[in-house]
């Protein structure tokens, strides 16, 4: 969908590598810039002591771009990227704003010089305000300051830490349609422009329907334990076999009847407790008390087979190990095969959308550090001489 589409990428860790990421896999060619130390990812590993032949964060969000390292500190190296940026579509940076300025390499001025590039950033707190210089990373910008990380503390308890590059991954999501947009605008007006995404404000979107009801009714309902929830029915039950449930309820009561059907509470419908959405949110616990023995009582196939039986909204709790191999997920193209250097095969997460017919997969593994330097240094026109010379100096590896 994307071939033809020309990416330069002169970002680390996660969010905007994995927007490139997605849109690689989506068939555009994306050139990886990184610094002489690399992409500080590729340490993620080592940096916990842990031995790892694979580095299966820095694959996923890498996999089948050209590598190539350029120290941008030096105006040898700079001049380079800016050449590369020439030939760019679009051009993707989680660099600060001051150290873009530092190197010659802010939005304004490349887009004087590329007036139809497309010039992305990745922030953590955006380009402007007290906070735009600010380091400011997914558990940070997206998970504590957005108010999503209080939202999702347990009542009177400590606050949890967000997942591995959770936060970033949403970020990236952000990114890719933004850069989309921008396309299709320069293919009616010729002209790039500067998109501005952030971690904050990618949260605040995410965490955009508690925020809505904060914005608006000053207070937002705390995360509350199972059996204080303001709906019960909207809940986590466990079966006799030690599996766990999620069930929905949808909005109104006529899923209240069929639930109870289901587990074989049927007069709990008509007890007044129970009997409207207000009697069950204020009468929370003894209905969670009466529905946790109800399930109970069944296996896992018995009571899934009943909430099918009604058309009810439930899942699965699936572990990590059981959620990879899940024969829905396979079939719903989540999982994919990455090409390795040595002409293997490894399991993947997939981009997050796919067109059906099409090529929307990896196009091969995550660049070597510093793996095409050289051939992408000549095709830009530099000579072999010229391209030794940058590399005795430093500016490229």
């Amino acid at each position: 969908m994307l071939e033809g589409l020309k990416i330069v990428e002169y970002a680390t860790y996660v969010a905007a590598p994995g927007a490139a990421g997605i849109m690689r896999d989506w068939g555009a060619d994306v050139i990886k810039v990184e610094p002489p130390g690399g992409d500080p990812i590729r340490l993620f590993f080592s940096s916990l002591g842990v031995d790892a032949e694979t580095n299966p964060i820095f694959e996923m969000d890498n996999r089948g771009k050209r590598g190539i390292v350029l120290d941008t500190t030096k105006p040898e190296g700079r001049d380079a990227l800016l050449k590369l940026i020439d030939r760019a579509d679009i051009f993707i940076t989680n660099v600060r704003p001051g150290g873009l300025k530092r190197a010659g390499l802010e939005p304004k001025s490349v887009l004087k010089r590329c007036p139809r590039l497309i010039y992305a950033t990745l922030t953590g707190y955006g380009l402007e305000g007290p906070d735009a210089d600010r380091p400011g990373m997914d558990a940070a910008a997206f998970w504590a300051r957005s108010g999503l990380a209080a939202m999702f503390r347990p009542k009177g308890g400590d606050p949890i830490q967000l997942r591995t590059a959770f936060g970033d991954h949403v970020a990236s999501l952000a990114i890719v349609s933004g850069v989309l947009a921008a396309v299709h605008e320069r293919s009616t007006t010729g002209k790039g422009r500067l998109i501005d995404a952030s971690l904050l404000r990618t949260a605040h979107y995410v965490g955009g329907s508690d925020l809505a009801i904060q914005h608006t009714r000053g207070r937002v309902a705390s995360n509350r334990p199972r059996n204080a929830v303001p709906n019960p029915l909207v809940n986590t039950f466990r079966t006799s076999d030690d599996r766990w449930i999620n069930l929905l309820m949808r909005q109104g009561d006529k899923d209240w009847p069929k639930i109870a059907r289901a587990i074989g509470v049927d007069p709990l419908v008509s007890d007044p407790r129970f009997s409207s959405s207000r009697a069950r949110r204020e009468n929370a616990a003894a209905l969670v008390s009466l529905l946790d023995a109800a399930v109970e009582r069944f296996t896992y196939d018995e009571v899934t087979t009943a909430l099918d039986r009604e058309e009810l909204v439930w899942a699965p709790i699936l572990s990590p190990s059981e959620a990879v191999s899940d024969p829905q997920a396979i079939a719903a193209g989540c999982v994919v095969q990455t090409p390795t250097h040595e002409g293997g095969v490894f399991n993947a997460p997939a981009a997050p959308v796919r067109f059906p017919g099409a090529d929307d997969g990896p196009k091969g593994p995550a660049p070597r550090f510093g793996e095409h330097t050289r051939a992408v240094l000549a095709e830009l026109g530099y000579s072999d001489a010229e391209i030794d010379a940058l590399y005795k100096s430093g500016a490229a590896v």
